[in-house]
């Protein structure tokens, strides 16, 4: 079919055509003008936005209180301002909680967030509406608002002529996921900002991505104003032939997204292999990662990889895991000074980043080393580990102990210019005006740092050389050089802190929580530190508290309020990051939340019939498509990470309703595992797991869990991802376990002494006191293709 097909019927179709080449430029962003003076008195909030009529007046005193009550630092962002530093415009998204909507809330357009009252007003207006959706660090998002939004000739015809809704996609995956699916269709692409027509029934006709402004803008034939006039044009004079395209591009999104694509079967090995095989194609072998410019850190799954190398012991999905973690951790993706993984890198060689910082990234990144440490035991895995949730620490994390979503691209310069990467690169003149010129001279050795920089005249750091090579060629110790690069990364941090940072994205969302608390999890258990448990517990019980009504969970929460439903995601990552928090803590709370919270997904989420899991509940607002989530992007879907949860507490529980809900779920998804199984690499490491003979280790203490230290050991430095760990001490806190872990029945301390059972399927070798004998039963692998292995 034809991407264009169901608009080529339309007298718009040149125009379209034309549009449906742009690609995203890789220019840099424009200036947003000086840097905006406190904002004085109270504005005129009755004056009409250009081209549209004033607000109802109940509106005007919501906004009035609301603007009585921001914070007194409180900026307008927007280059339209009074002489006292008042915005000249204000929209109804003032009075919203999301940072993105925000951000949009001075510009001169009639903004509404997404809901019936706007859909009513097209109705009642008989306009198209104009979705816009994307994400507070989004950097071409705040280029289109730059160019398009806060235009304000562009935002009179679009108040005279659309309804105009801004979403943002972090708060809203629902919308996101819908018509995100219809640019797909019509453009064979897709991204952010997200740009797309609308019928008042909610259908999409048109969409796209980023639009320059005006025609030839950025090379561009056709600009987004053009865009605007023929689109409403074809709205008004071929109404039907709209109709006939939103209804057959609507009906295939339902198609897509709906819950009839599952099938019949329970996944073998040679789903594994195939996932192999198609990333041992797709690897580069230079530079690590999959593929060529951009790549993305989940283009090439990490943690698979080291499973199936445990599996097969083929030692080519270890390099394949090890260079890829060697190459992004050297590179510029990764912040040499902060630590943290910026999103993406835009070349081959992760050089040059796209600098926004997501939380779910350096989760997911924080355990990929984690696990590499433990499979190599190299120091500098752990490094890079122990750098993300530091940074994490310092800058994504709220008084409360919750964790912040995202971190800005772009910061402004001395100027008031918004320039991207500015506050994260660096000039040689810089560098040895913190640290000296001795110093200086290895640090910028060790970094690569060059006069003519590697990004716009500065320099992005990054290690292409090992430490040992530059010592040499300085002619200094290795020691030496070590002790000066590391001593210098505090004064550098400290020196780039007292610059303009870029924006912080501060609305904690359950769902990267959830995946957060695992990583922090996984930290204390894995390197032995219990001061990572600590802070998940802390974010955990900030969930569990302050962002669930009812009993459910909900989305998102932002200055001491809670916002929308929770998605599948919110659930199924609170519950693994709950999983991961009772192995590294053993209190039983975790177990019992995580328990109730399956309990909601399966009431409200699953598909009893059909299996698997909605990204939205069963009362949940209704959309054109109701979800089931079956690709694994940047973010795991949910349904990959609720089958891995289900098989866990299969194994905590020995409840077999869990197993018959996995393979209900992995039925549900079964045509595209066997047709295309790296769409679904997360749920890979569930296949894994249930083709694997898991290991059931409980281990007795006389006393407190720091007992168990000489048996964790063990443990710490054992790669064994399939696996559930119950640590208990003898007494009532084991018999307070045993109701929700029946395995640990019967179980004793041995004369005394910590003791270990490492069991499978419930029949546990002899238990043992010896740390050495422990290692031993950890490290008995069972092979793919070795008898009793499914």
């Amino acid at each position: 079919m034809s991407k264009l097909r169901h608009l080529c019927s339309l007298s718009v179709c040149a125009v379209v055509a034309l549009a449906a080449g742009c690609k995203e430029s890789s220019a840099s962003s424009p200036n947003t003008g000086p840097a905006l003076a406190a904002s004085g008195g109270m504005p005129d909030f009755s004056k009409p936005l250009p081209g549209a009529g004033a607000f109802p007046e109940a509106l005007v005193k919501k906004i009035k209180a609301a603007w009585a009550a921001r914070d007194r630092n409180y900026k307008p962002r927007t280059r339209h301002l009074e002489r006292d530093g008042s915005p000249k415009h204000t929209n109804r998204l003032f009075l919203e909680s999301s940072p993105y909507l925000r951000q949009h809330a001075h510009n001169p357009l009639n903004w509404y967030p997404w809901g019936d009252e706007a859909f009513e007003t097209a109705k009642k207006l008989r306009r198209p509406v104009l979705l816009s959706v994307g994400y507070s660090t989004c950097h071409w998002c705040h280029v289109m608002e730059e160019e398009s939004f806060d235009n304000e000739e562009i935002a009179r015809y679009l108040n005279e002529n659309y309804v105009t809704i801004k979403v943002d996609r972090e708060e809203r995956p629902d919308v996101d996921a819908i018509y995100m699916n219809a640019v797909q269709m019509l453009t064979g692409g897709g991204g952010w900002p997200m740009t797309v027509w609308l019928t008042p029934e909610r259908k999409p006709f048109y969409g796209g991505t980023y639009f320059p402004a005006h025609d030839g803008d950025r090379g561009a034939r056709v600009g987004f104003d053009t865009l605007l006039l023929k689109l409403r044009e074809a709205y008004d004079t071929q109404p039907d032939r709209v109709a006939q395209a939103s209804s057959q591009l609507a009906q295939s999104i339902q198609a897509n997204l709906g819950a009839d694509r599952g099938g019949q079967g329970l996944p073998a090995a040679g789903v594994l292999q195939d996932a192999a095989s198609a990333y041992t194609q797709r690897f580069d072998s230079t530079y690590g990662g999959a593929g060529s410019a951009p790549k993305f850190p989940s283009s090439l799954p990490i943690r698979f990889l080291l499973r199936h190398y445990r599996r097969t012991s083929n030692e080519q999905f270890l390099k394949m895991a090890t260079l890829t973690m060697e190459k992004m951790a050297a590179g510029g993706m990764y912040d040499q000074i902060g630590g943290g993984f910026h999103r993406y890198s835009t070349d081959a060689r992760w050089l040059v980043p796209h600098f926004e910082k997501m939380l779910y990234d350096n989760a997911l990144l924080a355990i990929d080393y984690l696990e590499g440490f433990q499979v190599t035991g190299r120091e500098d895995f752990a490094r890079v580990a122990r750098e993300t949730l530091r940074y994490v620490q310092r800058d994504m994390t709220s008084p409360e102990g919750a964790f912040y979503s995202a971190s800005d691209a772009d910061s402004p310069d001395a100027h008031g210019h918004s320039k991207e990467g500015l506050f994260f690169t660096w000039t040689p003149a810089e560098i040895e005006a913190v640290l000296g010129k001795e110093r200086a001279r290895a640090v910028s050795a060790y970094y690569a740092v060059s006069s003519g920089g590697n990004f716009d005249g500065r320099n992005i750091l990054n290690t292409p050389r090992s430490l040992e090579e530059v010592a040499k060629d300085l002619k200094l110790p290795p020691d030496k050089v070590r002790s000066t690069v590391e001593q210098s990364k505090d004064l550098l941090y400290a020196a780039r802190s007292k610059r303009p940072p870029p924006a912080r994205d501060e609305k904690i969302l359950a769902a990267w929580n959830g995946l957060m608390i695992s990583a922090h999890a996984r930290a204390g258990l894995i390197l032995g530190e219990d001061v990572y448990a600590r802070r998940a517990e802390r974010a955990a019980d900030f969930v569990l508290t302050r962002m669930r009504k009812d009993g459910r969970l909900l989305r998102s929460y932002k200055d001491g309020q809670s916002h929308h439903n929770a998605y599948l995601e919110d659930y199924a990552f609170m519950i693994a990051g709950l999983l991961d928090l009772y192995e590294a803590t053993s209190s039983p709370r975790w177990l019992r939340e995580a328990i109730a919270l399956d309990a909601i997904l399966e009431i409200s989420y699953e598909d009893k019939k059909g299996g698997g899991f909605f990204l939205t509940s069963a009362d949940h607002e209704k959309l054109l498509a109701r979800e089931k989530p079956s690709y694994d992007g940047a973010e795991p879907s949910g349904n990959s990470v609720q089958a891995m949860n289900l098989l866990r507490l299969q194994e905590f529980t020995t409840k077999d309703s869990y197993r018959q809900r996995w393979e209900r779920t992995i039925g549900a998804l079964y045509a595209v595992i066997s047709k295309a199984p790296s769409a679904l690499s997360e749920m890979l490491l569930a296949i894994d797991f249930y083709l694997d003979t898991p290991k059931e280790i409980v281990i007795v203490t006389p006393g407190l869990r720091a007992n168990a230290e000489t048996l964790l050991a063990q443990l710490r430095t054992t790669f064994l991802p399939n696996r559930i760990l119950v640590v208990a001490g003898e007494g009532e806190d084991l018999n307070t376990q045993a109701k929700l872990v029946p395995l640990l029945e019967n179980k004793i301390a041995q004369k005394g002494k910590p003791t270990a059972y490492v069991c499978e399927r419930g029949v546990c070798e002899l238990p043992t006191t010896a740390p050495d004998v422990f290692a031993r039963q950890l490290r008995k692998v069972r092979k793919m293709d070795q008898p009793g292995a499914r």
